[in-house]
């Protein structure tokens, strides 16, 4: 089986590409059976990943979120911040968004 080369250039393009995306904040949550879990970040593309890892290496912070892992969690976006606002701007309105989200029934902070 041969595996086809990708020129350096488009390698190194494609890099930059990546490096050069903006990053998407936004206020997520992780659901387990009729309990859920709010958090904000910077940076949504890469959060469910970090808590995943966390969680499967039984390393996370939160024991409850941690014991509720083993039950099997759900990942999901409740709302996105405009990548486009002043980094500022954005910091000030995650937190009022998280405010917000953790204030509904049933969230807890992560």
């Amino acid at each position: 089986m041969s595996v086809s080369k990708v020129p350096l250039t488009e390698r190194k393009a494609a890099v930059d590409a990546y490096r050069d995306r903006p990053a998407v904040a936004g206020i997520y949550e992780m659901r387990g059976g009729t309990s859920a879990w709010v958090g904000a970040t910077p940076t949504l593309d890469s959060i469910e990943n970090r808590l995943r890892f966390t969680l499967k290496h039984g390393s996370h912070p939160n024991p409850a979120l941690q014991a509720a892992a083993a039950e099997g969690l759900t990942f999901g976006v409740l709302e996105t911040i405009d990548p486009e606002l002043a980094p500022l701007v954005r910091a000030r309105l995650l937190k009022e968004r998280l405010a917000h989200w953790l204030a509904q029934p049933g969230a807890r902070p992560l």
